[in-house]
């Protein structure tokens, strides 16, 4: 699966969401999010987020594991940028 059709599907699910990046790595992703979905959530819960996005992708194995997923609100994200 391409980076951009992952993207895509993401977006299209949680409200508001904009990944920053996709890494492909044969049928392994990695992914950074940004969506104010997540305020409030625990790590467990953005991630089951995230993967419920992806539930038909792990189903016909077009993606097989997800290796990380760094998700933040908006206002997270400004922080971690301003830090860099």
């Amino acid at each position: 699966m391409q980076a951009e059709q992952i993207k895509a599907l993401i977006e299209s699910q949680i409200p508001d969401c904009d990944v920053k990046s996709v890494e492909v790595q044969g049928d392994h992703i990695g992914l950074v999010i940004v969506s104010p979905a997540f305020a409030g959530l625990t790590p467990v819960k953005k991630q089951q987020l995230v993967l419920s996005t992806l539930s038909q992708q792990f189903a016909d194995r077009s993606i097989h594991a997800v290796d990380y997923i760094k998700s933040f609100t908006p206002e997270q994200w400004q922080q971690q940028q301003q830090q860099q």
